[in-house]
């Protein structure tokens, strides 16, 4: 009875933690779209994912010849702890913010269509061993 007992506790506290983090995700969403200005579109999308230790998270994404995108990440309020990387299909690295101190968010002119993969993690010299990473996409029309 006491070993019934002690799996539904520890269900139940996985589960209440597992709501809270995605809670928590929610609330950094609506604040990382502040870094979607008005001269931006959002594509409608929140990619995100709960990363844990050296995780990394990978989106695909199709951008458009003759548009300007802006991708804006974030991991924790106020902090510029999220590395994220834009790579073409083949992985050729196109960008990296870690080249630019971990910048929010950065604007892409893209001349030709473009299937690309966007990896993000957190840095390891500034955040904790876990956190929420949203990835927000906007464009010009």
């Amino acid at each position: 009875m006491h070993m019934r007992f002690l799996k539904l506790v520890i269900l139940i506290t996985a589960f209440l933690s597992t709501g809270s983090a995605f809670a928590q995700c929610d609330s950094l969403a609506n604040l990382c779209s502040n870094n979607i200005s008005s001269e931006f579109i959002s594509d409608g999308q929140q990619y995100r994912a709960l990363l844990l230790n050296d995780e990394v998270a990978e989106f695909r994404l199709t951008m458009f010849g003759g548009t300007t995108y802006r991708l804006a990440a974030c991991s924790r309020i106020g902090k510029r702890n999220l590395l994220f990387r834009v790579y073409d299909q083949e992985r050729n690295l196109l960008f990296s913010n870690a080249d630019h101190h971990n910048a929010v968010y950065w604007d892409f002119q893209v001349t030709n269509t473009l299937d690309c993969i966007v990896e993000a993690q957190l840095d390891p010299d500034y955040s904790a061993s876990s956190g929420c990473a949203i990835l927000l996409v906007g464009f010009k029309q």
